[in-house]
């Protein structure tokens, strides 16, 4: 019995205690608090592409809570701005906005998320602090109403508010390209650009060094690329020469050359600005063509034969001189010949003296000849090869048969037989 009676007791005490309802809360006060910061620097470089992470804080909480068996939790609290929607927009800054708006999701109080925007500031943007507008769209709870112990009913609202966020356009050094003046710029040669730069920016650059570089694949190549000006204020302008080559695959065109400025700033360090391009004009390379028709040779002959020649390049040539190359079956003793300054479009003719082996065969010949002259630089330079068509044929008609020896011997024959025939005849009447 007694173990009967422990254990009425136990369940007599468990049936006496009371089961408490569990308690909700409700918040009483409370609502988002937005604000947006740049992350990291806000000084941006006019004409850049830019990329500016924007901290989206929610600084929003509730004071005030009641907690009680008769409340409901409610699954949004009254301090979290809901489904917020980030868009900048360039206001007065002389930017654009290349971002479309982002939603960024729910943001509960006390908590933040990072966007970023894309923009781009204009070139000739004026450097300053520039307030930038961030419009900031959401849905907060507005009000509760619980019409039962186990029921309730929220109301939101959607609402809208901007932050204005500094960006700050820094003062520097901007070259901007006024001139670029080719000085005989030709292609497969050394020549000359000169420059006149002018500094655009706001900012008195000092100790500052202007470089050529070349642009991607462009032909145009320098030799000299650097040039040290010293001060260059804010407004000013320079004049800097450079020498270049151009290569050989260059057209009659204009190619591109990039330019930057080495300086330094207000604080003492050395910076480098923003690339500038400018389009340079270079002329096709000197080139040369053979008018004159093909000279005409015997076996076993000498001869002086004149070839024509015709600068078909754009610029101007210095103490040119044109060589043939005599191979078997000729041979020169005269295989240079000086042809002077030739301007475009300008001929001057060249004379060789050749001779031809006698055991020649007869047929066109082509003799390599090119043209060695001076460059705007003074450097020599020599052209492509070209070919001069020499012609060797056997004589016709009377020199045909004078110069065959079989001929000759036969000829000879002929006149002594005749010679003899007379003379036996003249002697037969004695």
């Amino acid at each position: 019995m007694a173990p009967l009676r422990a254990c009425l007791i136990l369940l007599i005490t468990a049936l006496c205690i009371t089961v408490p309802v569990s308690a909700g809360t409700k918040y009483l006060d409370g609502s988002p608090n937005l604000n947006v910061l740049v992350s990291g620097t806000n000084e941006f470089s006019a004409g850049s592409e830019i990329s500016i992470p924007l901290v989206i804080e929610n600084t929003g909480f509730s004071t005030s809570k009641e907690v009680a068996s008769s409340v409901i939790d409610r699954p949004d609290l009254p301090a979290t701005a809901k489904f917020v929607a980030v868009t900048m927009t360039p206001g007065d800054a002389p930017f654009v906005i290349k971002s479309d708006p982002q939603m960024i999701g729910d943001l509960p109080g006390q908590a933040k998320k990072t966007v970023t925007v894309q923009a781009k500031i204009d070139s000739n943007a004026p450097a300053g602090t520039y307030l930038v507008p961030v419009n900031l769209t959401y849905t907060r709870i507005d009000s509760v109403i619980q019409y039962q112990v186990d029921s309730f009913k929220n109301y939101y609202v959607v609402e809208t508010t901007t932050v204005y966020v500094p960006i700050v356009i820094k003062k520097e050094v901007i070259p901007g390209i006024v001139a670029a003046i080719p000085d005989h710029l030709i292609a497969n040669s050394d020549g000359y650009l000169n420059l006149t730069i002018k500094n655009t920016g706001t900012l008195d650059g000092t100790k500052a060094t202007v470089k050529l570089l070349r642009n991607d694949n462009s032909p145009v190549t320098p030799v000299d690329n650097s040039v040290y000006i010293g001060d260059f204020p804010a407004g000013s302008t320079v004049s800097c020469r450079y020498k270049v080559n151009v290569a050989e695959t260059a057209q009659n065109a204009s190619y591109p050359v990039d330019l930057v400025v080495v300086y330094q700033n207000n604080e003492g360090d050395f910076v480098t600005s923003r690339t500038e391009t400018a389009g340079v004009a270079v002329g096709s390379k000197v080139d040369f063509v053979i008018l004159s028709p093909p000279a005409e040779m015997n076996p076993g002959s000498k001869k002086i034969i004149q070839v024509v020649y015709k600068n078909t390049g754009s610029t101007p040539v210095r103490s040119a001189e044109a060589r043939i190359s005599a191979v078997k079956p000729f041979t020169s003793s005269s295989d240079i010949s000086y042809l002077g300054d030739l301007a475009p479009g300008q001929t001057a003719t060249a004379t060789f003296q050749l001779k031809v082996s006698s055991d020649a065969t007869v047929k066109d010949y082509g003799l390599d000849s090119e043209i060695r002259y001076l460059s705007s630089l003074n450097s020599t330079t020599i052209s492509d090869p070209m070919k001069v068509t020499v012609r060797v044929d056997n004589l016709t008609g009377i020199a045909g048969i004078l110069s065959n020896s079989v001929y000759v011997s036969v000829i000879v024959a002929i006149i002594i037989g005749i010679v003899y025939a007379l003379y036996y005849l003249r002697k037969k009447r004695q």
